[in-house]
């Protein structure tokens, strides 16, 4: 997986790492070649006392080290340009996935999730792509070449290199098959403490409300040891790599130095070739070493990268049209025919057999008890979740064939839970219409009775945590104003205002709206009583649809919702 991940995203840069693979080449050729100019110049130089000699190959050794350095520059450099490129490219494509996901997958991942796999996941993998392509490709060509001009130097003490690199290779690998299911059980408990991170500072008020501190205290504590323990097994496990590891190469330089002590006692060997081949033995053991340090990096990188895959791989339900209708039949009208949805594995459905049609200049209310489906209704018209049975209609043209931008031009909604992003006013406002003039912007403000709005460029921190519940609301209507629409949604919109607030703001709505489609879903009575049509939800289904007048006469359910609210002469 984590080669796969690695290939899609790194073939347009082939360019780039041709050049740092040549250079790795030339920089492993050039240390190869290093320890055996030493032998020549101890040989025939130091031993001979021949100056000339030394001074001669001493200057190849200069300019081979000088390639060596220019090469090493190259590599690290076009390595890095790489590696970050393809993280950038990485990060965006899970970007672009995820914002083409419904809520159904959002719900899947969850957000702390999507954030982590983001994030920390897409930074271990290119870290390892950058290890990869400034140590490992060396790794190789170094260990391959050391042991062939090691054979040249002496055959003999060569055949110490049978029991050291197979000694190296069990080790590194018995320590790096226990560490991979440790590193994926240390992502799993990051998002875990993520998640809790986001709940304990998005819900700080109930927390705070309920006095539960101690407990949030608890829970944190408890999610922050398991991180800690499983990173404490890993870490165990890393930190006694490299002591294994360093412990058999200076057992292995010892026993170079007792052997090689006895065959250049014998004459068999040179002190230059004894020399040169201790320097390939360390360059054998680093190649190894690299190659260690790179199998520590492995495991987590590729956990990491099998999150990554899995939100690439992921299909939203909400599949974009392969032949998008790109115009409106008619304008503002609305209709849901047989409309239906059920969760995957839901063993009851959320709507059933829901029919609708709204027309410009109708305003079209939904209220029913909490959990009826009046929220998930509303989201199938923009296409937030796709239906599972009838389809859904919008100027004619059922959503399933509507180019996306079209939809979200002629729909325009205002969740139960408004939304605002760090900014200003005017930014948020914009959201709706990134055109907009100042002149209009005042205007969807006076509208919405926003009149605490005093300068347009007031500051707005993330998720709107600056203003009220109540201007919150009305900065998210003002928004959807701008947008500008032919269907208005609004999911219980006005729950956060008080009656006259709330009052003024559907009269002013009213008169704005009159050549639009206004869908209203509601808990209070007050807000939809006046609507042309009133549409009773219970239990996904439609028990009810009329006036408010007839539906008192006519529905139990309905008369149940006002008479819990309101005096039967006030509803009267």
């Amino acid at each position: 997986m984590l080669f796969r991940l690695v290939r899609e995203f790194a073939g347009r840069y082939r360019k780039w790492l041709l050049i740092v693979v040549v250079a790795q080449f030339a920089q492993t050729i050039a240390a190869l070649y290093l320890p055996t100019l030493n032998a020549d110049i101890i040989d025939n130089g130091v031993i001979k006392a021949d100056t000339g000699y030394i001074m001669s190959t001493g200057g190849v050794m200069l300019a081979v080290a000088l390639g060596q350095v220019v090469a090493a520059v190259a590599a690290v450099y076009y390595g890095s340009r790489t590696a970050t490129a393809i993280g950038r490219d990485i990060r965006k494509g899970l970007f672009e996935r995820v914002q083409s996901f419904s809520v159904r997958e959002v719900g899947q991942f969850g957000a702390p999730s999507l954030i982590v796999r983001s994030t920390n996941d897409v930074q271990q993998v290119q870290m390892l792509v950058l290890m990869t392509l400034t140590m490992m490709l060396m790794a190789p060509i170094m260990g391959v070449g050391a042991v062939i001009l090691s054979l040249r130097q002496n055959v003999e003490l060569s055949s110490l290199l049978l029991v050291i690199v197979p000694l190296l290779g069990i080790a590194v690998t018995l320590i790096a098959g226990r560490m991979r299911p440790l590193f994926r059980l240390v992502q799993a408990r990051i998002d875990v403490i993520n998640r809790i991170m986001r709940e304990q500072i998005t819900g700080v008020r109930v927390v705070r409300a309920f006095v539960r501190d101690e407990a949030e205290t608890d829970r944190f504590r408890d999610g922050n040891k398991g991180l800690y323990d499983v990173s404490l097994g890993a870490g165990k496990l890393m930190g006694m790599m490299f002591p294994v590891v360093l412990s058999i190469v200076n057992l292995s330089s010892v026993a170079v130095l007792w052997f090689g002590g006895h065959l250049i006692n014998d004459g068999s060997m040179q002190v230059g070739a004894l020399t040169a081949f201790l320097s390939y033995l360390m360059q054998v053991l680093m190649a190894v070493m690299m190659s260690t340090f790179m199998l520590m990096m492995l495991p987590r990188a590729e956990v990491c990268a099998d999150r990554i895959q899995e939100v690439l791989s992921t299909q939203t339900s909400v599949e974009p049209p392969v032949a998008p209708v790109v115009e409106l039949r008619t304008h503002g009208h609305l209709d849901l025919v047989d409309v239906g949805f059920r969760y995957p594995g839901a063993e009851q459905p959320v709507l059933c057999d829901i029919s609708i049609s709204a027309g410009p200049g109708e305003v079209t209310a939904i209220i029913g008890s909490t959990g009826a489906g009046k929220t998930t209704l509303l989201n199938l018209i923009p296409r937030l979740i796709d239906v599972t049975e009838g389809e859904v209609r919008v100027g004619g043209v059922n959503v399933r064939e509507l180019e996306p931008e079209v939809l979200a031009k002629a729909v325009g909604i205002v969740p139960q839970r408004p939304y605002l992003f760090s900014g200003t006013v005017a930014s948020n406002l914009r959201y709706g219409n990134p055109d907009a003039t100042e002149d209009e912007l005042w205007h969807a403000l006076e509208i919405a009775q926003a009149d605490f709005v005093k300068d347009l460029n007031a500051p707005i921190s993330q998720g709107g945590t600056n203003v009220s519940g109540g201007q919150r609301q009305r900065l998210a209507i003002a928004r959807t104003l701008v947008h500008r629409p032919d269907i208005y949604l609004f999911d219980d919109s006005f729950s956060a205002l008080d009656y006259a607030t709330d009052a003024r703001l559907r009269a002013a709505l009213a008169e704005e709206t009159r050549d639009a489609t206004v869908v209203i879903v509601a808990q209070r009575v007050a807000t939809i009583r006046n609507a042309d049509r009133i549409i009773v939800l219970d239990h996904g289904r439609v028990v009810g649809t009329g006036t408010h007048t007839e539906l008192m006469a006519s529905s139990e359910t309905y008369r149940e919702i006002v008479l819990s609210q309101m005096t039967e002469q006030e509803a009267a």
